[in-house]
């Protein structure tokens, strides 16, 4: 019952629901065109460029003709073109994605606040949050980027920043959207949206389904690929717009079904050198099966031209089981990570992952990562604006939230015969993990914002109040009985100050800066320290001649850095954390805007944007840890896994008929475990520069046909060591599309 409290309450809050007349003065008229733009950007943390390009710290809108260029499926490839960002890659396909913002550990995105339409979407984000679930990017209209002191309103992750994903809005009219994709891998992607608004109601659906069988070679043949469904529906019923007192009701509802036939299980150096595309037969048994079920109700109401209220509850149920191969025993158990790393002094072990041989009785061990998630919580904000001289808002917001993951899960061990893998063992559900991690979190926050002739200033306040437990039922209880039961708790209570400042020296110059305290939640270990750091920026936004952008410089002082055991990173996937120390983080973020045809052609236009981030990490305290990605850090030393330097271009021919685009990137080497100086070749990931290119004619008003490729040259690169061994980066990749939109 508790999974449903916040629909109660919003239930309960719409009795005072109005109906009003329309017979009323001019000025409601004339807020009417307002309110709908409000009615539209709800689910947004920015809104629009325009709204981006104003605010007091770094920030940046992705918008539904900008993801149109290229139409990826891949989050990796979209905000690549952001500066600010670190990204590295697992699968090709953006399906569980590691997301850095300002250097934040990018292992599974858990350090960054992860949401959709303004609700936190990461499996448990307080208790569990790294992103083994990340939603389909195909499906969004927008997505929103936040950095700096102007994403203290979103906890409870405060260091980097913010990524809000839009899914598909309630249209004011009849409309709908018809496309069909196909490429090479089998790769196929389709979508279908239907939607439309009357005076009182209005509605959406959107089915999207895309797969491949994968780019990679299974020794003795199978799919490598996935397959993943996505569901989605809204539904709203309002008042008139231009009743006294608006008030609307919007019900979201998303499911999405996964099947993925991915792997921990990498390459050794020699073998990607040989072929980087080879997966060991020993992986062939291993496959993700996910669920994902989302609903929102979100009740609205303007109570007056300079007032109003938005309400949300939310849960968010995510299942899954990843089977794959965890380790190899022959004698002894032993990690694939160990295996791939050093396969000279694992021989046989490394023998038995190829299986060309018959082996022992229970030589494989094969982990079903079986996990449920609940995500529940019901949040409010409410808006006040006021002034004429000095124009001032008020931004008051709470949230109550819970979340959960629960362990039950085991270790089938198999053997190899006749070069197939046989199970041997069935282990009983339970015996390997039998725990619940949870928290209950109250989250608070106050944003003010005072526009004084030139001068913009926002100071803001959040409050976090977090409880985590760990119920650990033990290996030896799967029915949990309670006999070997354990409990910890850790208790959180902290004040999240900042302050942001944005001056306009004239329409096409300004600059804006703040400081603000970042933040992240410890684990459940009784006594530990939260993540915490001190923050600043500083930047300019221009326009010029045609020429617009932004300059920012960065510096984030951690007084505490938190890593996580992630099996992910080679770790033994506790989730455990254990402190980093202090650590300095400092770079710089530049885009430009540029149509090289600037007053030059009315019919064409070729638009340019560059971006470039540079990254500078380095330790201020030594520590040791059994974290593969860390291991002994001294003062000096560079954070695993962030690039020093990230460079994307992206040009474009654009007509009224057709348009084409190329966007081309270069991420620096960087280091795969914590260290100083040149990189070892063993524990780093090579530089690498990729291009895309895309294609779309529009036939007339409703049908466009597209061709997009992936990696233009067909560029063979390396994207990570981890979670075990070289992996690559997808090869070159066509497709041809066709969509209907009306």
């Amino acid at each position: 019952m508790k999974y449903y409290f916040s629909f109660l309450m919003i239930a309960i809050s719409s009795v005072i629901w109005s109906q009003n007349g329309s017979n009323e003065t001019d000025t409601i008229q004339k807020q009417t065109e307002k309110l709908k733009e409000v009615i539209i950007i709800g689910n947004s943390i920015i809104g629009s460029q325009f709204e981006a390009r104003n605010k007091t710290g770094s920030a940046n809108y992705i918008s539904k003709k900008d993801l149109k260029k290229f139409s990826y499926t891949n989050i990796n490839r979209i905000l690549q073109t952001v500066p600010g960002i670190n990204i590295y890659e697992e699968d090709g396909f953006g399906l569980r994605p590691n997301i850095s913002l300002r250097g934040t550990s990018p292992e599974r995105s858990a350090k960054i606040n992860l949401m959709e339409d303004g609700v936190l979407i990461a499996p448990a984000p307080y208790s569990a949050p790294a992103a083994y679930y990340f939603p389909t990017i195909g499906r969004m209209e927008a997505i929103e980027v936040l950095k700096g002191s102007s994403q203290i309103q979103y906890g409870p992750n405060t260091t980097g920043g913010a990524i809000n994903m839009i899914s598909s809005r309630i249209p004011e009219k009849f409309s709908g959207k018809v496309s069909i994709a196909a490429g090479n891998y089998d790769s196929r992607n389709t979508q279908l949206v239907l939607g439309n608004s009357f005076k009182n109601f209005g509605f959406v659906t959107d089915y999207f389904n895309y797969s491949s069988d994968g780019f990679k070679d299974l020794d003795g043949g199978g799919n490598t690929g996935f397959d993943k469904t996505d569901y989605l529906a809204k539904f709203r019923i309002n008042t008139n717009l231009d009743a006294k007192i608006y008030q609307s009701l919007l019900f979201k509802i998303q499911y999405s079904e996964e099947v993925a036939n991915e792997t921990y299980l990498g390459l050794t150096d020699a073998d990607f050198e040989e072929n980087p595309f080879r997966r060991y037969r020993a992986s062939s048994e291993d496959v993700m099966n996910a669920e994902h079920q989302q609903y929102q109700l979100t009740h609205f109401i303007r109570l007056s031209a300079s007032l109003d209220i938005r309400t949300t509850g939310y849960l968010n149920r995510f299942k899954r089981n990843w089977y794959k191969l965890d380790d190899v025993n022959l004698g002894e158990r032993v990690g694939i990570n160990n295996i791939l790393s050093s396969p000279e002094n694992f021989p046989s072990e490394y023998q038995t992952l190829l299986g060309n041989e018959d082996t022992q009785t229970d030589a494989l061990g094969i982990k079903a990562n079986n996990r449920v998630y609940t995500s529940n919580g019901i949040q409010s904000v409410a808006t006040l604006k006021w002034g004429n001289q000095w124009v001032q808002h008020l931004e008051a917001g709470i949230r109550y939230h819970e979340d959960d993951e629960d362990r039950f899960q085991w270790v089938d061990r198999y053997a190899f015969q006749n070069q197939e893998l046989i199970r041997t063992t069935v282990s009983e559900k339970g015996t390997d993990a039998n725990r619940i991690v949870s928290a209950k979190a109250l989250a608070a926050h106050l944003l003010y914002t005072v526009k004084i002739e030139n001068l913009t200033l926002t100071p803001g306040l959040r409050y976090e109040n977090i409880t985590l437990t760990r119920t650990d039922y033990g290996t030896n209880d799967p029915s949990r009985t309670g006999q070997d039961l354990s409990i910890r708790e850790n208790e959180v209570d902290v004040w999240i100050p900042g302050m942001g400042a944005n001056y306009r020296f004239s329409n096409s110059l300004s600059i804006f800066g703040g400081v603000h305290k970042g933040f992240s939640p410890p684990s459940n270990t009784p006594g530990q320290n939260a993540e915490e750091s001190i923050n600043y920026e500083l930047g300019s936004r221009f326009s010029f001649k045609g020429f617009n952008g932004e300059v920012v410089g960065f510096y984030n002082d951690y007084q505490n850095l938190l890593g996580s055991d992630l099996a992910a990173t080679g770790g033994t996937g506790s989730l455990d954390q254990f402190n980093a120390g202090e650590v300095r983080v400092s770079g710089i973020e530049f885009l430009l805007n540029y149509n090289l045809l600037y007053k030059q052609s009315s019919r064409f236009k070729l638009p340019l944007s560059i971006s470039y981030t540079l990254t500078d990490t380095e330790f201020s305290s030594s520590f040791d840890s059994n974290e593969d990605i860390y291991g002994i850090v001294t003062v000096g030393d560079e954070i695993p896994y962030i690039a020093k330097n990230q460079f994307n271009s992206s040009l474009g021919l654009q007509h009224s008929k057709f348009e084409v685009n190329v966007n081309s990137r270069f991420t620096s080497a960087f280091r795969t475990k914590a260290g100083s100086g040149p990189i070892p070749e063993n524990f780093k990931v090579d530089s690498n520069f990729i291009v895309d290119l895309s294609a779309r004619y529009f036939i007339d008003n409703n049908f466009t046909l597209s061709s997009n490729i992936i990696n233009l040259f067909n560029k063979t690169y390396a994207v990570s060591r981890v979670p075990a061994g070289l992996r690559p980066g997808h090869p070159f990749g066509l497709n041809f599309s066709i969509a209907y939109a009306f």
